[in-house]
């Protein structure tokens, strides 16, 4: 789950009013007017719930996009292209000049994007590459220049395959506005704040905020708006967990990454945090133990693999992510442990999660994603947006974008 970055981990030192400067430079801003809603035509209540969506938070009715896409929760690349994008895309261009900043994709519209098709020619190359891997793997003779050998082809194979070339459909769809851009790999994020500055492949006018509004069924996806819209009128109050592995890295390191940067900025989450509500935080390897959570609001933690710990009495709008991976690769399935479908059927309102492997870099930053949410300016999507990293890539966001528990308007 590491791949290292070096240009992600500068980030882990900007805290405080810096911090917040840097948010409002690179703030979003995604409104209700702003804000389009697409639905699957071929998913029972899927139109019913986005109706319902758009009329709570007084969405223009015209900034509805009724979709015929497959039930499944993968989608291939060309369904994507011509089932998705092309609707969406006819629908920002026609809409008179109005600026459309985020996107919410309802319950049932497919949750992942195969890669592009492999023509003939690839396929055998697939197929002979391997067969050498299975004899490579077979041979009795083993050193370093095998294990490099190994190494490379299982890479090239990943490559010809397309494996970096799936995602989550959000992340992908972020990028309607693109236009062509290489599918390998991620692409950085330009809102991200830890890219600010720094030239980045596309700019920010290219990108939009998409997430969406799912899982296992429609009343667990009514649940989620109404609870949001409470949350919001009364404040959200109770206590933020962490869950780190390690103690704190001696004040002043520097040239943090993978891991130990996102352990870190857990701790840093937690001291932002703090200036809003009770915080418990965890420096063990251990998680909390079941039923040891009470009131839980907000809360970030890692490493326990699609297996979910029922530590959590989850407050009414709570929000909160788990760092693992794959932990978002179902909404639809009740009976997974993953992360991201038991949040949510334990009561949050919103989490975040990857559909494959993100490595650990391509989750939101803690330190950065809960400074902008608690600050009170920002709603859940901008939040979400100026913490993630990279796009064209496996996360996702579940909640209401435009979430805001914080507020000024917000009872205290």
């Amino acid at each position: 789950m590491i791949r290292n970055n070096n240009r992600h981990r500068w980030i882990s030192g900007i805290t405080g009013l810096f911090l917040f400067c840097w948010l409002v430079q690179a703030a979003h801003g995604a409104t209700a007017d702003e804000t389009l809603v697409v639905a699957n035509s071929r998913m029972v209540e899927s139109e019913a719930i986005a109706r319902y969506y758009m009329a709570k938070r007084h969405i223009p009715k015209n900034h509805l996009v009724m979709t015929s896409l497959t039930t499944a929760e993968v989608m291939t690349r060309d369904e994507f292209n011509d089932g998705l994008k092309v609707p969406v895309l006819n629908k920002i261009n026609n809409l008179n000049g109005e600026r459309i900043a985020a996107i919410v994709l309802i319950y049932g519209v497919p949750l992942k994007v195969l890669p592009p098709k492999l023509d003939i020619k690839t396929k055998k190359k697939l197929t002979d590459m391997r067969s050498e891997l299975r004899r490579l793997r077979h041979e009795g003779v083993k050193g370093s220049e095998r294990d490099l050998q190994l190494r490379k082809l299982e890479n090239n194979i990943k490559h010809l395959a397309g494996t970096d070339k799936r995602a989550s459909v959000d992340s992908e769809l972020a990028l309607v506005k693109a236009g062509g851009y290489q599918l390998s790999g991620w692409i950085e994020n330009p809102y991200y704040i830890g890219f600010q500055n720094m030239r980045t492949r596309l700019s920010k006018d290219d990108v939009l905020l998409v997430c969406r509004l799912d899982g296992p069924d429609p009343k667990l996806v009514y649940r989620i708006i109404d609870d949001s819209l409470a949350a919001e009128r009364k404040g959200l109050h109770g206590i933020a967990y962490f869950d780190a592995r390690w103690p704190p890295p001696p004040q002043g390191k520097k040239n943090l990454q993978g891991y130990t940067l996102y352990d870190a900025s857990l701790y840093k989450a937690a001291e932002i945090v703090a200036k809003r509500m009770p915080v418990k935080i965890d420096k063990t390897e251990a998680l909390f133990p079941p039923g040891s959570a009470p009131q839980a609001a907000l809360y970030a933690g890692w490493y326990s693999l699609g297996h979910y710990i029922d530590s959590f009495t989850w407050v009414q709008g709570a929000v909160g992510y788990h760092i693992a991976s794959s932990e978002c690769s179902t909404l639809r399935n009740p009976n997974t442990n993953e992360w991201c479908v038991q949040i949510l059927e334990h009561g949050a309102a919103a989490t975040i999660g990857p559909v494959y492997e993100p490595y650990v870099q391509g989750f939101p930053l803690p330190e950065v994603f809960f400074a902008a949410f608690t600050e009170g300016d920002f709603n859940l999507g901008e939040s979400y947006l100026l913490s993630l990293p990279y796009l064209s890539w496996q996360m996702v966001l579940v909640g209401d974008p435009l979430y805001q528990p914080f507020s000024s308007e917000a009872k205290k």
